[in-house]
């Protein structure tokens, strides 16, 4: 059960929380990203957990969850202290055709359900790919209709770097009840990428390395690898870089934006980017190249 705080001990967990600067809290942003809260910063994380140690408490007793998307190994053998952990491979179906493809819906509302995760939790997933898994699960809650979501910029690299407590602690949780409301704005599928070639403002982004893309791909897709998404410490590029990447490849804010890659793990990387960036129209084609490429009924070019 989550504890009730002190008046003294909830003003101290408000100015850390207030530094992830999520939008439950209804604290003002102060980022050149259109979307910042998308994003938290190690610094800013560290400060919202200290007081809780300090408390006694878990993440979970205020509504926040972590989430460590990392093997199972590497997260017992250090994690964020507090953070829960998620199989990098968790929400995606065993036995599909469709590599990659998602889960049921049903299975994944347990899934989050037993990690704790409510209407109203911050939910904070971070990983030690640039971004790779935990993006995914990014797009996914905005998908399931979750707001309060982030990626932690850097991931575990960068909370090593920022000096953040680490534990070998297994985190604590209640499970829950999570209940999606989908938001269909945020998924495409094939048939929605077919119509979309009509759309006049439409852009097809395929995300994969470009040597992918080269052996084979949609003939209307425009290659950005979603690794260009990220600066050299391994973090998301800045607002400003971010945009002229997108921009050299003819991609702005006014395009209804479909992307795709193999999995449906890299393309949810390159939406995280695009809604960093404020782009208002940007949807994921998850079942991406492993459904289409395996389909001769749809359109392709191969070398």
């Amino acid at each position: 059960m989550k504890q009730n705080l002190t008046r003294r001990g909830f003003a101290q967990l408000a100015v850390g929380l207030a530094a992830l600067g999520l939008p439950k809290f209804g604290f003002a942003q102060t980022s050149s990203y259109a979307n910042p809260a998308l994003l938290t910063e190690p610094g800013a994380l560290i400060a919202a957990i200290s007081p809780l140690a300090q408390s006694g408490l878990n993440p979970v007793d205020i509504g926040l969850a972590l989430v460590d998307i990392r093997e199972r190994e590497a997260y017992d053998a250090g994690h964020i202290a507090g953070a829960l952990h998620l199989d990098p491979n968790a929400v995606a179906a065993q036995h599909s055709p469709v590599e990659g493809a998602l889960r049921p819906i049903s299975e994944i509302e347990t899934l989050l359900g037993d990690l704790g995760v409510e209407a109203d939790s911050i939910v904070v997933f971070y990983d030690d790919r640039g971004g790779f898994h935990a993006a995914r699960m990014l797009w996914l809650m905005e998908y399931l209709g979750h707001r309060n979501s982030s990626v932690l910029n850097g991931g575990w690299t960068a909370w090593l770097a920022a000096n953040g407590p680490v534990s070998t602690e297994g985190g604590m949780t209640e499970t829950t009840v999570f209940q999606a409301a989908l938001s269909p704005r945020r998924h495409a599928t094939a048939e929605d990428v077919l119509i979309h070639r009509e759309a006049r403002d439409g852009v097809l982004i395929d995300v994969r390395p470009t040597h992918m893309f080269d052996e084979g791909h949609i003939p209307w897709a425009v290659n950005i690898p979603w690794a260009d998404n990220l600066a050299e410490d391994g973090r998301f590029k800045p607002a400003d870089r971010l945009l002229a990447h997108f921009e050299r490849h003819g991609v702005t804010s006014e395009h209804d934006v479909i992307m795709h890659c193999q999995q449906g793990l890299a393309s949810s990387h390159s939406y995280v980017a695009l809604r960093l960036l404020g782009f208002p129209r940007v949807r994921v084609y998850h079942r991406s190249w492993a459904e289409w490429g395996s389909d001769p009924d749809l359109p392709k070019v191969t070398s």
